[in-house]
């Protein structure tokens, strides 16, 4: 596929919805879902970030996610202790700097080292940022953001006035630039909690399929249609903004 001809948005966020429909329709159980749709992560990652995407963000593992059954959160939990650690020489083989957003509270000790131990090893690495949101919610991040600032102007640090939207954007889990297109798979449409701020001017877009069969050629059909959208901000063409 010729890419050159294509818009390669810089920052790209996923909604990895439908893993457990995905295993029900195949007559298996939630968690082998979960597992199929790790492992299309874990390429996918790499893919799109060798098309010249320099951000990607996913919606791994939200805070109303601890409200599902025992057994599958004892699964997602155990899944990530093990694989980030493990394939932490992977992320390093293929240059991804992998980070984290969401709160600690509430996971695992072995979760926590696992992700500690797989942002410290890649933390150097180039090629691009692979964000993962566990434990996350996008009220939560505003709120814990408020609270920051605020913390800085009770101690004088900052000034009312040194308030603005730049301040804010480093006040965040991470320090990232907007998301320009966000994918959710499985053909529901909303963003449940997802990087609000971050999404302000994002274009939304919405395959049926469900994740683990979300692969490289559905990105590429996903890139085909970012392409043909015409990006305003306020009525501003995008492209003609950022020249």
């Amino acid at each position: 596929m010729n890419y050159e001809n294509l818009k390669i948005p810089n920052h790209v966020g996923i909604i990895l919805d439908g893993n457990g429909r995905w295993a029900k329709s195949r007559g298996l159980n939630r968690s082998a879902g979960h597992k199929a749709g790790y492992e299309n992560l874990k390429e996918l990652c790499v893919h799109i970030l060798d098309v010249g995407v320099k951000y990607l963000s996913v919606y791994a593992f939200s805070t109303e996610n601890f409200k599902r059954s025992e057994e599958e959160v004892g699964y997602l939990m155990n899944l990530v202790a093990k694989k980030f650690k493990s394939d932490a020489k992977f992320f390093m083989k293929n240059d991804v700097k992998v980070v984290f957003s969401g709160v600690r509270e509430n996971l695992r000790k072995d979760v926590l080292e696992s992700m500690d131990y797989v942002t410290n090893l890649t933390k150097d690495n180039k090629k691009g940022v692979f964000n993962v949101c566990i434990n996350y919610g996008g009220h939560l991040e505003l709120t814990d953001m408020t609270k920051k600032i605020s913390k800085l102007v009770k101690e004088d640090k900052i000034k009312i006035e040194d308030i603005n939207e730049e301040l804010i954007s480093k006040s965040l889990y991470q320090d990232l630039p907007p998301i320009d297109f966000l994918i959710r798979t499985s053909g529901e449409q909303r963003v449940s909690n997802f990087m609000l701020w971050q999404l302000s001017y994002a274009e939304f877009y919405f395959p049926k399929v469900h994740f683990p069969d979300f692969n490289k050629e559905e990105f590429n059909k996903a890139l085909i249609e970012y392409t043909k959208r015409d990006r305003r901000f306020g009525g501003i063409n995008y492209e003609t903004k950022s020249n």
